[in-house]
Order: C-alpha cells, then structure tokens, then sequence
C-alpha cells in the first residue's frame, strides 16, 4: 500500500485491493494538523467539520521524501506524514493482525519482566503481541501477593467486580465458584454473564508447588475459523442462537445473553462466549435444539482437544495475560494435600491497553503494526 499523486497533481491516489482509489479531498481536510485549527494542548478540532465546504478540492498536492504537502481551495494548506496516514487508512480497511494458533504453537508470546518495560519498546512488543495471539506470559515478575495490582495498573485500569479489586484462585471451603475448588476447568471464557463482558483477564502466580494444577489455554478465534471451514451448519447456529449466561450467588444475581461465536457486521471474528457450567438454552424447535446441542458439544470438545489446547505449568512470578473475549483458559486437578496453588487475578478492559500500546507506539514512532 502506497500513495501517489497525480501528474495534475490535483488528485491523490492510494493503492489498495491492486487498485488506485483516490483519497476524497474532505476526508484529508478533516486531518490537517495546523496550529490554527487545532487546539495546542488536546489536539481536537476548533472547527466544526460540518461547517466545510462540500465541494472543496485540491490545488495542488506534493510528495517530497516521506511527506504529502496539500493545497486546498478553501486556502488551507497541511503537511501529513505519509506513514502516518497509511496507518489511518489501514485502520479502515482491517482489523488487528492477529495469528491464529493450535497446540504446535512455536514462539510462544513469552517475555521477562523488567521494572520500566513499559515505558520502552519493550512495552509496546508485549502489547502487540498479546493482541496478535490473544495471550502474553512475562516471566519473573516479583512473587508477592497483590503485585498484581500494581502491574495492571501499568497497562490499564483495573476493573473491580462482585469478587473484588482482585480475587485468590485457591481452594476453599464453600466456595462462590469452581475456581476456588481443586476440581478441573474445562476452557472457558470468563464472566459472560456481565454487562459488558471484561475483556482482559491477568492471573499472578504466587505460589504454586501443588501435585497438578496445569493451566490450559485454547485460541478460540482458530476453533471458531476451523468449525467454519468443516462445520458450516454448525458455525452458522453457533453464531446465531443467544443463549443466557447466569451467575448466582448469596447476594449477586447477573444475567447477560449472547451468542457462542459473535461476528462483526462484516462477518470477522468479535468474541467467544463459554462457560458450559453457566450457560442455559432457550427454547428453540426440537429440530433445531437438536443441531444446535451437537454444535455446542463440538465446540466444547475442540477447545479441550490435544488439537487446540496447549498445556504449562504457572511458575511463582510468571504473569498471564488473556483476551477474555478470544482465548479460552481452563486448568487441570490438583492435590490440595500436597504443595499450595495460589493465584491471583483481575480485570482490566480493552480500551486502556490498547490506549497504552498506541501510546508507546506513537512514542517511539513505530508504523507498520498492529
């Protein structure tokens, strides 16, 4: 993807889908970056698009080095860095780059922590990469309880829920959840029966010399795009049907619904919804219950097959971070009679991680990802 000018130099071209579109002269008057126009200390506009002329054209455009200089014939004139504005124009035409991986996954998303990571590029390559493959895991980061804390709040805001600022994965007496007991989790995602879902789930490994209690971790996303390809009525029902999520408690009651696999309006990926021990399907015909009971059954076995799932073992300071609205995460069973398996986990949404990624990304003037 390139841009061009015209040899009338009236017109500006970008190449893209093997063709030359030209950029219309509104949209690149809405992104000039003059002083006069723009307030100096936020950056937003001091004039109302509405308000430009809607037959305005270009008079003359230039490209010199990695510059676009534009002449418009309201009398405006604006330089754009032509780096920055292919990143604008990739971001209408795609959505993240993401990869999509199985259990012969190579180069895991692995990193060591470092105290100021997140003020360098170091920073941003966790970030990215944790957006390309719905998970990163930094390594090293101090064992202490509610550290966690602290490091959420490096990358985002923390979002409190009824479990708290943070809650312990460990095992306990009555406990609110299965997370909280030794017993096995199959690959799930978490909280679908909130308003809205939280996106980001971290879980901090404090302690963990327990007989057992492996983590597993599941790409949804690949299940998803594996079912479509193999399994179209499958895929079909498992988009469209909503079925209800429901969280009960002594004191908390949440409901949400929501498909298994949501798309986009465009047809791409947006989310996957599981938690079969929370989930209740509504009333369909029997035909179709039928179908979608097979459909729902095949996605819960792929995403707990040696096909997809990768298996590891957490280890004190080790720090996972997961997409909660693509990866599915589960563990296997452990001996509470042997060791102790203490985690400790919360929430942070998308918007403040990706504000912190393009943050970093903007900083250090780096083009061409994510």
């Amino acid at each position: 993807m390139k841009i061009g000018v015209a040899k009338n130099k009236k017109k500006i071209f970008v190449s893209l889908y093997k063709k030359n579109i030209e950029l219309h002269p509104l949209w690149l008057r809405e992104r000039v970056n003059n002083q006069g126009l723009l307030d100096k200390n936020t950056g937003q506009r001091l004039y109302d698009p509405a308000d430009l002329n809607h037959k305005l054209k270009i008079k003359k455009a230039l490209i010199k080095k990695k510059l676009l200089n534009v002449e418009f014939t309201d009398g405006i004139e604006s330089h754009y860095h032509i780096d920055e504005l292919l990143e604008e124009i990739n971001k209408n035409i795609s959505n993240k780059k993401i990869f999509l991986w199985n259990s012969r996954i190579k180069n895991k998303p692995f990193f060591k922590f470092k105290t100021d990571m997140f003020n360098n590029r170091e920073g941003y390559s966790f970030l990215e990469k944790f957006y390309k493959y719905g998970f990163s895991i930094l390594k090293n980061t101090p064992a202490k309880k509610n550290f966690i804390i602290k490091f959420a709040n490096l990358i985002g805001v923390v979002r409190p829920t009824n479990f708290g600022v943070l809650f312990d994965v460990k095992s306990v007496r009555k406990a609110s959840d299965l997370a909280y007991t030794p017993h096995s989790l199959s690959a799930h995602t978490d909280n679908p029966y909130r308003k809205p879902i939280p996106g980001i789930q971290i879980l901090h490994c404090v302690k963990n010399d327990s007989e057992g209690g492996h983590s597993t971790l599941t790409d949804g996303f690949a299940v998803a795009e594996y079912l479509k390809k193999k399994h179209k009525n499958f895929f079909k029902l498992l988009t469209s049907v909503k079925i209800r999520f429901t969280f009960v408690s002594k004191d908390t009651i949440l409901e949400n619904w929501g498909e298994t696999i949501e798309l986009n309006k465009n047809g791409s990926l947006k989310r996957v919804r599981l938690s079969p021990r929370l989930d209740y399907v509504p009333i369909l015909k029997k035909d179709q219950l039928n179908q979608f009971y097979k459909a729902r059954a095949l996605f819960i076995k792929l995403c707990n097959s040696k096909k997809f799932m990768i298996q590891f073992k957490l280890e004190p300071g080790d720090m996972l971070i997961m997409d909660n609205y693509r990866t599915l995460h589960g563990r296997t069973a452990f001996n509470m009679n042997i060791g102790e398996r203490h985690l400790q986990g919360c929430y942070i949404d998308h918007d403040s991680a990706e504000s912190k990624m393009k943050y970093l990304k903007r900083k250090f003037n780096i083009y061409g990802q994510s």
